[in-house]
């Protein structure tokens, strides 16, 4: 299953035009587009507030493959963070695993891929913390606490409002300077 899943990936990638990414879910191939200019902005506003709080030896990573061969899953996040050991690498796979975090604005073509494909994969994935960064909605949840393949802990909030984020960052997300859609 392994070579078949790398092989659909590779496959994948050769043929998408070059702002695509290319994400696998058990058996589904997920393709999108570039994100716009307020879909970078809110990333970039949640990214500076991370950076202020991330542990020693870990480093900021986006758009990095998140590999969990043992389920056949391979995620790309917009925004996670990696032991700085595991990103001295050429390959362009990480094992989940070692992700701190998840973090995904939601895309306004596929939310269907961030809250019911992802909130279903990471937990599997063995990643701690999801945030979800939703403009649509103009909310933010923070899913924790995986146990048997789901997450047990969801905290939600509107944009204006704020997150507590979990060691190992411990801080307050503050959503007042996020914009819709």
């Amino acid at each position: 299953m392994l070579a078949h899943h790398l092989e659909l990936i590779e496959e994948a990638r050769r043929i998408a035009p070059k702002n695509i990414k290319v994400e696998f879910s058990g058996d589904v191939i997920v393709m999108q587009a570039s994100p716009s200019g307020i879909h970078q902005r809110n990333l970039a506003l949640i990214q500076r507030q991370f950076e202020a709080h991330a542990p020693e030896d870990y480093l900021l990573s986006g758009n990095s493959d998140l590999d969990s061969p043992a389920v056949g899953i391979l995620r790309n996040p917009d925004l996670t963070y990696l032991p700085e050991a595991a990103m001295a690498t050429t390959s362009s796979r990480i094992p989940a695993e070692l992700a701190l975090i998840a973090v995904e604005i939601v895309s306004p073509s596929n939310p269907e891929n961030d809250w019911h494909g992802k909130v279903r994969d990471y937990p599997l994935m063995g990643i701690p913390l999801y945030l979800i960064v939703d403009p649509n909605q103009k909310t933010v949840t923070l899913f924790g606490e995986p146990e048997n393949g789901r997450y047990r802990a969801r905290e939600d909030a509107n944009f204006g409002e704020t997150v507590h984020i979990p060691a190992p960052f411990d801080f307050t997300l503050d959503t007042s300077a996020l914009l819709p859609y």
